[in-house]
């Protein structure tokens, strides 16, 4: 029988599925307890106050007690956990505004035009912040998660085609898109 301290000291996977196999909730508090603020700050990202959210991270939470077998250790369980509160989140976003967004799909005769994307990393990071946040909230939620994921979160692109489940062309083609629709949005607005 291992002791609460020797639990604390598992890594994120194993304790996963020590709560898988015997449905412990006491074991589930500590996963809690080691993910619940970043939880939290990611759906303060989504939402408009504090209260909503605490909700969001508590419903992320219940969620996650459900769906905690679907994880199958393809990647870190941090960065499944941040798709999946990216995924409530924006989901959340969508049910609420009713806006229903169609799936871009992936032109690659420009992913061709992917080289310069480093070179326009400058003009998008040298933005304004308080009108970059005015920015990120007329933006679509799935424009706005994928920015987060690579700029916020720093995820590698390998690890955003984890989270999202598409190829690499299809992310930087989504990381472009959003990149050129923050910035369409951003110059309108600071006008």
């Amino acid at each position: 029988m291992k002791t609460l301290e020797d639990i604390n000291k598992l890594p994120d996977e194993d304790l996963v599925k020590a709560i898988v196999t015997t449905n412990n909730t006491l074991l589930f508090e500590i996963l809690y307890d080691r993910y619940s603020g970043l939880v939290y700050n990611k759906c303060y990202g989504f939402a408009k106050d504090e209260d909503e959210a605490k909700d969001l991270t508590q419903d992320v939470f219940l969620k996650l007690f459900v769906k905690l077998a679907s994880f199958k250790g393809k990647s870190k369980f941090s960065t499944w956990l941040y798709a999946f509160t990216y995924n409530h989140c924006v989901n959340y976003v969508t049910r609420n505004t009713a806006k229903k967004f169609e799936k871009q799909s992936v032109d690659y005769k420009d992913v061709e035009n992917l080289s310069a994307e480093d070179e326009d990393d400058d003009s998008f990071l040298s933005m304004k912040v308080d009108k970059l946040k005015v920015a990120l909230e007329l933006i679509s939620p799935e424009e706005k998660m994928i920015l987060l994921l690579k700029y916020q979160d720093f995820l590698s692109i390998k690890e955003i085609e984890s989270v999202l489940g598409i190829g690499e062309s299809a992310v930087k083609m989504r990381i472009k898109r959003a990149k050129d629709k923050l910035r369409t949005v951003y110059n309108a607005n600071m006008t």
